[in-house]
């Protein structure tokens, strides 16, 4: 039996946490919760969860929401670890909580099992990012020239396939996200993952997320 990942849920909706919690699976469990800046950063060093799902809009506090409950806590880190859960998709929300110390950041249109996978994936060291948002941290992180120059003999050892691949996956899609984009079979897409990684020496979805953002090919 997997001993599933203790989580504190933040959010200013009662009836959201409650359908967080119902969605959840087996693989998390809810050690507490917290509907504003001030209780967030006591229930979280209270509880000392492995991941906070954290809303990016919070009441209380100085009024820097999400972001000034990661920075109340960067005591914790990387022992917590953060994973922002918001309806917002805009860029500077998105950046503002990376920024702080957040692992990924997640929209509020996931799905219950969806949202379980990103939390464990989180806990065990991984960034995890809904589809298309990778795009904002990019942009705010940049990458080194170096690493530009490598690119391209890099991406000669992966099929024009595996590079199309290559880029959603680092980008935060799941693998049946990816298999609809490019109207393929899930297995063929774990196939095509595989041999990516294996090609560039990388061992996980958060190494190839940042391979890829380094080198701007996302």
């Amino acid at each position: 039996m997997v001993t599933p990942v203790d989580v504190v849920l933040v959010d200013d909706h009662h009836m959201f946490r409650a359908g967080v919690r119902a969605s959840l699976d087996g693989r998390v469990r809810v050690v507490g919760e917290a509907d504003a800046v001030d209780d967030a950063v006591e229930a979280v060093h209270r509880l000392r969860p492995t991941v906070v799902l954290l809303d990016v809009h919070l009441p209380g506090g100085a009024g820097g929401g999400g972001a000034e409950v990661l920075r109340r806590s960067q005591d914790l880190l990387p022992g917590t670890r953060f994973l922002a859960l918001s309806v917002s998709d805009a860029a500077e929300d998105v950046v503002a909580v990376i920024r702080a110390g957040a692992r990924g950041y997640v929209t509020k249109a996931i799905s219950g099992p969806d949202l379980s996978a990103a939390v464990v994936q989180v806990a065990g060291g991984d960034a995890v990012f809904s589809p298309r948002l990778a795009g904002f941290v990019l942009d705010a992180f940049g990458t080194s020239a170096a690493d530009v120059a490598i690119a391209d003999d890099e991406l000669d050892r992966l099929s024009a396939r595996e590079q199309e691949v290559m880029r959603l996956i680092a980008r935060g899609y799941a693998y049946k996200e990816v298999a609809s984009e490019l109207f393929i079979s899930i297995k063929t897409v774990e196939t095509h993952v595989s041999a990516v990684l294996r090609k560039l020496q990388l061992s996980s979805r958060h190494e190839l997320t940042r391979w890829a953002a380094q080198r701007r090919l996302l």
